[in-house]
């Protein structure tokens, strides 16, 4: 097998095997999700996920300090990530896993929207022709007017648009903000906001359940890594639809430890939502029209806020941006 298509086999299988290992996360926060508040889940994901970033960020090579160079930015950023974290831990507790997932998939079609005004992204009619398709076969999900719209469903959709925003925003200032900048604004203000709701909405937790939390954390931090690795093995073209494997993952865990089957629209609409994604993606690899790539650039996981993000630890070339000249340059956006 010739070397290239061997490091892509590598780079595919990894991918799966994170995007699995990010199932198991979601799994763990649905079970616990049923008893506990999602800001005490958010709360204790992150507090155990503290000592595991910081030890990532402990390779950062750069040289500066914690003032943010772009602090509106930065702060909105920040904003967003809780609003993010929240309303996906919430949505996985309250829907079916394969819904989120349908709907969380909805933030690379998101994205193209966004990075127009945002980045100055030039969007083409097959590209905005796929938006539109996959927004539809959202709607297909929804069933609008046929079903009632939950709290759950909201979540989901605040934590699609919420993370899209967010990914836009990363590949705006990302490229002149450190990355410990990036990583423990959102992590701290998690733990300030969620801390303070959670006089009210604290429950007693056993044993098990903190052993459990502790667990989230770390297989954040283990499918971040495995991420890494796929993304230094393979191109992103290659790596990024491989995020969609989650579906199967949701299938079956749905079935084996929810009860959980899969209705006729979720099958429909998430079929139509994964080909417009995977439709977009191949769009920006071509180049054309496409100058920033914006979901191609977007590597993190949305609504994992105990994760690190995966693009500052991928070798220059594998970044899509420049540094800056001065001593203190950064890793770039997503």
């Amino acid at each position: 097998m010739p070397l290239r298509e061997n490091a892509n086999l590598r780079g595919v299988l990894l991918a799966l095997a994170a995007f699995g290992v990010f199932a198991t996360h979601d799994v763990i926060i649905k079970y616990l999700g049923g008893s506990l508040s999602p800001f005490q889940i958010v709360f204790f994901s992150v507090l155990f996920g503290f000592p595991m970033v910081t030890f990532t960020l402990m390779r950062d090579p750069s040289h500066g300090n914690l003032r943010p160079v772009h602090p509106w930015w930065t702060a909105f950023r920040t904003a967003l990530v809780v609003v993010t974290g929240a309303s996906a831990f919430y949505a996985f507790s309250a829907l079916p896993l394969a819904q989120v997932y349908a709907i969380l998939f909805a933030a690379p079609l998101l994205i193209t929207v966004i990075a127009v005004p945002v980045l100055g992204e030039r969007v083409g009619i097959r590209r905005a022709g796929a938006v539109l398709v996959g927004l539809g076969g959202v709607l297909v999900v929804l069933q609008p007017g046929a079903t009632a719209l939950t709290p759950g469903h909201v979540a989901a959709l605040v934590a699609a648009v919420c993370g899209a925003f967010g990914a836009v925003i990363m590949r705006r200032i990302g490229r002149e903000e450190r990355t410990v900048v990036l990583i423990l604004y959102p992590m701290m203000a998690n733990f300030v906001v969620m801390g303070l709701a959670l006089p009210f909405v604290y429950r007693p937790m056993s044993g098990q359940d903190l052993a459990l939390l502790a667990v989230i954390a770390a297989l954040a931090l283990v499918a971040t890594n495995l991420l890494i690795f796929a993304y230094r093995a393979a191109a992103a073209a290659t790596v990024a639809p491989m995020q969609y494997s989650q579906i199967i993952w949701a299938s079956v865990f749905g079935i084996v430890f929810f009860d959980e089957g899969l209705s006729t629209p979720t099958v429909i609409g998430t079929a139509i939502i994964v080909a417009s994604g995977i439709y977009i993606v191949i769009r920006e690899d071509r180049g054309g029209r496409s100058r920033t790539t914006p979901v191609l650039r977007t590597r993190s996981r949305i609504g994992s806020p105990s994760a690190p993000r995966v693009a500052p630890f991928l070798p220059d070339s594998q970044r899509g941006a420049q540094h800056r000249s001065a001593p203190d340059a950064t890793h770039p956006a997503h």
